[in-house]
């Protein structure tokens, strides 16, 4: 087949370029060049690992030449700040905490890929995503394209796909779905794919340089970091925050609150009067959760039924046991043991087994005082 690669530099990338030319595949590379953020400090830009450093281009190219494959190189600055940085930015300042790979995935990379194959001819896109697509038929009889995680059981990056459609998976390849993160390594050195001695991968957001969003939002957000009080959910003052955004749903250190023998932690951050909320350990978890704008990859479960699934809150998170119940106006997930950290913003994404199932966006977590199954 004719296949175009999203070629970021980065080892996996690479070696899902190598493979897919191995096996006979007529491969073309593309590189997206994404925003960068011109406040970051100059030092903080030099220690950068993410996708498009100097370290990463320089990688690409070479493995281009390596296979002896063209390498296309697109500027995205201008679609990638206004449809990924700008809505990560508002989400913030709404008291929320988003995840850009997520949108990223679904209005840049998949679509922009599809799109370049299309002009190109070419029969399948491929990433160096750990997930699988397998093949199989619906109870009416229809294809359907159904995703898994990949088989490396630290690797859940199927979390960050659930957003896909039919279309995009049925012309999608995952070569590495099937491959241990510690044999991509092994291989990429043996094809010669040029690695530091001591490679370490980045799993931060991409656009910024640091680590954590911190010092980005200080930089972007600078009206947003007003100091307000931080209270116990009984409305008692217990220390002050330094910014909403700068605080997510769970956090326990950082609060700066001392004297207290009990570990608070995060449950809520009301915007409007510019109050951090915490509570003890115990009292800060919650049972259920409602998802906005679900996506269901093979076909939606039935309305009005609890079906018995597993859910992560996060893309580094454990998977929850729990029942999910969809209807028409809202989709709720209800947590088998109640659980801390679900931050509005964040997506769940939800699993029968190693299959994703589907997700949507977290609208808020609740315990609610009665269900009727």
């Amino acid at each position: 087949m004719k296949v175009l690669v999203a070629m970021s530099g980065g080892v996996d990338s690479s070696l899902t370029a190598c493979l897919l030319k191995e096996q006979g595949h007529d491969v073309i590379g593309v590189r997206f060049t994404i925003w960068s953020d011109p406040l970051a400090p100059p030092a903080a830009q030099l220690r950068s690992r993410k996708c498009c450093d100097p370290q990463t281009i320089y990688r690409a190219n070479t493995v281009a030449q390596i296979l002896g494959i063209k390498l296309l190189h697109i500027d995205l600055q201008k679609e990638f700040e206004q449809k990924i940085v700008r809505p990560f930015l508002a989400e913030y300042r709404s008291g929320r905490t988003p995840n850009p790979c997520v949108l990223c995935n679904r209005v840049i990379k998949f679509d922009l890929l599809m799109h370049k194959a299309h002009e190109l001819q070419c029969d399948a896109i491929a990433t160096g995503h750990y997930a699988r697509v397998v093949k199989s038929q619906s109870d009416a009889g229809e294809t359907v394209y159904r995703l898994f995680e990949g088989t490396d059981p630290s690797k859940s990056q199927a979390y960050f796909l659930y957003t896909l459609s039919q279309e995009i998976l049925a012309q999608t390849l995952f070569p590495l779905g099937t491959l241990k993160k510690t044999d991509v390594i092994a291989r990429a050195h043996t094809i010669g794919i040029p690695l530091p001695p001591e490679y370490e991968e980045s799993q931060d957001v991409c656009f910024y340089p640091e680590k954590e969003p911190k010092e980005f939002l200080q930089r972007h957000l600078s009206d947003a970091m007003t100091p307000g009080p931080i209270k116990t959910t009984d409305e008692r003052t217990v220390g002050e925050h330094k910014g909403l955004p700068l605080y997510t749903i769970g956090q326990r250190k950082g609060l700066n609150i001392g004297g207290l023998k009990i570990p608070l932690h995060v449950v809520k951050k009301d915007v409007a009067s510019n109050t951090l909320f915490v509570a003890p350990s115990g009292a800060d978890r919650e049972s259920a959760l409602y998802v906005k704008s679900p996506n269901w990859i093979a076909e939606a479960p039935a309305e009005g039924t609890e079906i018995s699934l597993q859910a992560r809150i996060c893309s580094q998170g454990q998977k929850y046991r729990g029942a999910l119940r969809h209807e028409r106006a809202q989709t709720t997930f209800y947590f088998t043991t109640p659980i801390r950290g679900i931050a509005p913003g964040q997506s769940a994404v939800f699993y029968n087994g190693d299959e994703v199932v589907g997700g949507g966006i977290i609208e808020r977590a609740f315990t609610p005082s009665k269900r009727n199954a």
